[in-house]
């Protein structure tokens, strides 16, 4: 006796050329979409240092109002400062920063990336308000005027 033949089902697929052309758009869309979201990445972590560094500015400015002097020293975000010392920001993520040029009537301050290799972006402001971007990774440009540099093309 003879097994019945079973019918062959027909299973949907795709060919070697279908499925070669969706892995070339596919990479065409990354080669695209990848260094414009890197490029969002780092533009969205300098608004940290930006802030920042108003926000030293702020309490610069006020410490000067209260004592007539600017602090002689900055310290860590970590330590209770004194009455002539001033705390550094504490909610740094992506950025150092630090004092200079202190005197009772100077400073700069400055904060420099944690999160690019090689030259980071580094930015300052004093106390006439100047804002600088002394440094930025290869790619970027320095701004023509000072300020703090918000895009590759150099733009603040």
């Amino acid at each position: 006796m003879k097994t019945p033949r079973r019918a062959k089902l027909a299973v949907p697929g795709f060919t070697l050329i279908e499925v070669m052309i969706t892995v070339a758009v596919v990479a065409i869309l990354a080669a695209i979409a990848l260094p414009s979201y890197f490029d969002y990445i780092t533009r969205s972590r300098l608004v940290e240092a930006r802030a920042n560094l108003a926000d030293m500015r702020t309490r610069m400015e006020q410490f000067f109002l209260d004592n007539r002097t600017y602090p002689a020293t900055c310290v860590a975000a970590t330590a209770v400062p004194g009455p002539t010392e001033i705390r550094l920001p504490g909610n740094a993520k992506f950025f150092s920063y630090a004092c200079g040029n202190l005197s009772a009537t100077t400073y700069t301050i400055t904060a420099t990336d944690t999160f690019s290799p090689g030259t980071h972006f580094i930015f300052n402001v004093n106390e006439q308000n100047v804002r600088n971007t002394t440094a930025v990774p290869s790619g970027w440009h320095t701004p023509a005027t000072p300020c703090w540099v918000s895009r590759k093309s150099g733009d603040c």
